[in-house]
């Protein structure tokens, strides 16, 4: 649905401290540092700038694609010659905002990430109300392959919305020429393109490993410190992702282990696996939100 002035407003401050938080961490990310480091000067900084995180911070390494953030007590660090996706979002009264970028140590890393901020212009140069979904597809997925790489072909960008990441609608970042539906003006969209290397299968898949999870229903639970954290993520996330870490000190440290595995079991709390790509080969990643205009689009990050 279209928005009113009030509401665009808050998605252009979240934005702008997204975009601020962005360029200001680009330089951060360095080789064999804490991947926690990362996550929590991500997330702290968007605070301090008036924001709040509108998920945690994605730290993706190498093949893995998506989904890491640091579980309490993270040891992993940035390995050398490594490609880091750093994926991070803010909202403002829960309006959000979408970005990503890639910091590569290591010649075609850095050619892989190039390529994934082209795929992003081109498409955000090109992008309109109206236009169709496989179209942006296909431009994407041309961008990337006239540079001798692979899109991920089931990675998509999304639309965004009130306390919602994934609003309903998928953006490709491959050809979908049967694909009718269309992006609509006034509406939010984030654009994502994934570049792997052309011998990868330029698909992910979900690891065992789960690191960020969400609000799925509120549910009688018996334990009572597995309420005191319901209620706390309930009051705090809302239907919003969130991290582990963000639970530590909520309810005494012995009890927090069984309290949030309640959670879990009795499913008020879904976890999102982390994906990795198919055949273990390395990606990058670049992003934005725009807010979609009947003759082009507004990049609000």
């Amino acid at each position: 649905m279209p928005y009113d002035n009030e509401e665009l407003e808050k998605f252009r401050l979240s934005g702008k401290i997204l975009r601020e938080t962005r360029e200001e961490m680009r330089s951060y990310v360095k080789e064999n540092m804490p991947v926690i480091d990362i996550c929590e000067k991500v997330e702290g900084t968007i605070r301090t700038k008036g924001g709040k995180p509108a998920f945690p911070c994605n730290v993706s390494i190498n093949e893995v694609t998506a989904h890491y953030t640091s579980p309490p007590g993270d040891t992993s660090t940035i390995p050398a010659g490594s490609t880091v996706k750093v994926d991070l979002g803010v909202q403002i009264d829960g309006y959000v905002t979408d970005t990503a970028f890639t910091v590569s140590f290591n010649p075609e890393g850095r050619s892989m990430a190039n390529t994934a901020e082209q795929a992003l212009k081109t498409a955000t140069d090109s992008i309109h109300g109206g236009m169709q979904l496989g179209k942006i597809g296909t431009l994407i997925e041309t961008t990337i392959r006239n540079r001798g790489f692979k899109p991920i072909s089931n990675l998509t960008g999304h639309s965004v919305g009130r306390y919602l990441i994934h609003a309903g609608t998928s953006i490709p970042n491959v050809a979908q020429p049967l694909s009718l539906s269309k992006v609509k003006a006034g509406e939010v969209y984030a654009i994502e393109p994934f570049v792997t290397l052309p011998e990868a299968e330029g698909r992910v898949d979900d690891s065992p490993q789960e690191t960020i999870y969400r609000l799925l229903k509120v549910k009688s639970v018996n334990n009572e410190y597995s309420k005191k954290l319901l209620k706390h993520i309930e009051g705090n996330f809302r239907t919003l992702p969130f991290a582990e870490r963000w639970l530590i000190g909520v309810v005494p440290k012995e009890q927090h282990k069984a309290a949030f595995k309640e959670l879990l079991k009795t499913k008020a709390v879904m976890s999102y696996p982390v994906f990795i790509e198919v055949t273990r080969k390395p990606v990058a990643q670049a992003e934005h939100t725009v807010l979609m205009k009947p003759d082009g689009c507004e990049i609000l990050t």
